[in-house]
């Protein structure tokens, strides 16, 4: 391997979140001096999941279908409708097993300073979504940044307005917590949103 592609190796992975230069390095140098079929077979399924995975053409998830097995589910609650910011929130609120309603992935959140306004996070497509007849609930699980709650703020007035019901992810302490080590946010909405 000339030093080219050692280095563009190296570059390929800091575009992964949070991979830095020396991180970045240190896996280039793993992955050629310890674990070469395991770079081939990181390389082969980086090839197959970008030439096969899509987006879902109803909720946005990730899926090599048309359509994702989630939306064709008749056991999902149609009913309920849950808008997330990206298909990996879409992925963590699966794991919990708690929900059986339908999913909306926004592919991101308000940010006005960054030039990301309401038409950018496909609320055009949400809006179409929610028309269908059957949607009566939509919660709304954007993150609890300012960006998300943004978000979740103009989807709710907008959501709204089209005689839905609106509800967002209730917020508070993390189970299993102590209360002293808590911070301060987080306890004066779960005292505010306490039930």
């Amino acid at each position: 391997m000339s030093e080219s592609a050692l280095a563009e190796l190296v570059e390929a992975l800091r575009r992964l979140p949070g991979v830095g230069p020396k991180s970045a390095q240190r896996m280039a140098y793993h992955l050629l001096q310890h674990d070469r079929s395991g770079a081939r077979r990181l390389a082969l399924a980086l090839e197959q999941g970008v030439a096969r995975v899509r987006h879902c053409a109803r909720c946005h998830g990730f899926s090599e279908a048309e359509v994702c097995s989630t939306c064709l589910d008749p056991a999902r609650d149609a009913a309920q409708l849950c808008v997330v910011e990206t298909p990996a929130d879409q992925a963590a609120l699966e794991r919990s097993g708690s929900y059986h309603g339908l999913y909306f992935v926004l592919m991101g959140r308000l940010s006005p300073l960054d030039g990301v306004g309401v038409h950018e996070i496909g609320t055009a497509s949400l809006l179409e979504r929610v028309d269908d007849g059957a949607v009566r609930e939509v919660i709304l699980a954007t993150g609890f940044s300012a960006e998300g709650e943004v978000t979740a703020h103009a989807l709710g007035q907008l959501l709204r307005a089209r005689g839905l019901k609106v509800t967002r992810l209730a917020r508070g302490v993390p189970v299993g917590s102590e209360l002293e080590y808590v911070d301060l946010g987080t306890l004066a909405h779960a005292l505010a949103d306490r039930r």
